[in-house]
């Protein structure tokens, strides 16, 4: 028995899986007030170009016009996350965890670290070092050094102890997306994916696989259950 439900929802448009986990979320915020269980959810997706610009983001780490986006087939969306401005589009796992974190005891912090945590140990799988740099969550290469690259953007939301948004590993993700903006707000370090590191195009399928079982392993069913 796992302790979530798991949902992989292919490629699909931002605003759909918005509206998924915000379903989620609330549902779970219900259950909290009336004293239930409830369900924790997963939810796996590809999205189609998109930039989305947490709560704390700026405007001006955004390159080019709302316009030259649109032209593009690419939509903005302003979210209510943490963390700035990132992309989304295909090739890339975005992994949404709706999870009601006193489930198993972990405070923000600690379940930020906890998704980091999943991140490395999934690289590590392609013999790929990821690292956290200080005072910017996510997963990056090389973190200490000018070659400092992002491989894993994480943005939260949290309410009562509820999440929603997650992150977005990329795996196969044409990268000329993240050109547009200054990704996260860093004006000085890159972005990369595992195709780009590893010098040829990745199992998709293989790559959800692992992460999710590694999800599983760090978010296990609780005593009793």
């Amino acid at each position: 028995m796992n302790a979530f439900e798991y949902t992989d929802s292919g490629r699909i448009g931002y605003a759909e899986a918005l509206e998924m986990q915000t379903a989620a979320f609330e549902a779970l915020l219900q259950t909290r007030q009336t004293g239930e269980a409830g369900t924790n959810h997963l939810f796996f997706c590809e999205h189609q170009p998109v930039l989305t610009l947490g709560k704390s983001g700026k405007e001006t780490n955004l390159l080019v016009s709302e316009a030259f986006l649109s032209s593009k087939g690419i939509t903005l969306f302003h979210t209510n996350r943490g963390g700035d401005i990132t992309y989304h589009g295909p090739g890339q796992i975005t992994a949404y965890p709706v999870f009601n974190l006193e489930y198993w005891k972990l405070g923000l912090r600690q379940y930020i670290y906890v998704l980091e945590e999943i991140v490395i140990r999934f690289l590590s799988c392609y013999g790929i070092t990821g690292q956290r740099l200080e005072g910017a969550t996510g997963v990056w290469i090389d973190a200490s050094t000018k070659r400092a690259r992002k491989i894993c953007a994480i943005g939260v939301r949290s309410s009562r102890f509820v999440t929603m948004h997650g992150l977005a590993l990329n795996i196969n993700t044409d990268l000329t997306g993240f050109s547009l903006i200054n990704p996260c707000g860093f004006i000085d370090k890159g972005v990369t994916s595992l195709e780009k590191e590893l010098g040829a195009v990745q199992d998709f399928a293989e790559a959800k696989k692992r992460l999710h079982a590694l999800f599983t392993d760090y978010f296990p069913p609780q005593a009793g259950e």
